[in-house]
């Protein structure tokens, strides 16, 4: 894990109530992660260019608090599990210290043809942190 992501609502991401919108998750949950993979020195278009998609495979958000119009918001990503062809990411939304929503992505690597790759030795250390970590 990394510093959080520091995300703010916008009006587009909410509702006629001012409340973010439940579909916005994911998309911040991308963001987080596309931050941690750049922190971790293992940016996503160098995973792409050297043949590697990290396709979704699952999606979980549970909600706990609403997030509204403007709140400063902090996502915090961890990499929870390292395999050779999948990974799993977990998220934390916070608003200060109040826990809005927790979540989990799933993915799996595939070669540009689709079709599930074995993910090379050093991206796979990237992935896992320091040795003892």
């Amino acid at each position: 894990m990394t510093g959080p992501t520091v995300i703010r609502v916008r009006y587009a991401e909410t509702d006629a109530m001012g409340v973010a919108h439940h579909a916005t998750y994911p998309v911040w949950f991308e963001v987080a992660r596309t931050d941690l993979m750049n922190a971790l020195g293992l940016p996503y278009r160098e995973v792409e260019a050297r043949g590697y998609y990290l396709m979704l495979s699952g999606l979980n958000v549970e909600y706990r608090r609403a997030a509204r119009y403007d709140d400063t918001l902090h996502v915090l990503t961890r990499v929870t599990s390292v395999r050779s062809r999948t990974l799993t990411f977990t998220y934390e939304v916070r608003r200060g210290d109040e826990l809005l929503a927790t979540g989990e992505t799933r993915h799996i690597a595939t070669d540009h043809a689709y079709r599930p790759a074995r993910l090379p030795d050093d991206v796979l250390a990237s992935l896992s942190g320091p040795p003892g970590a």
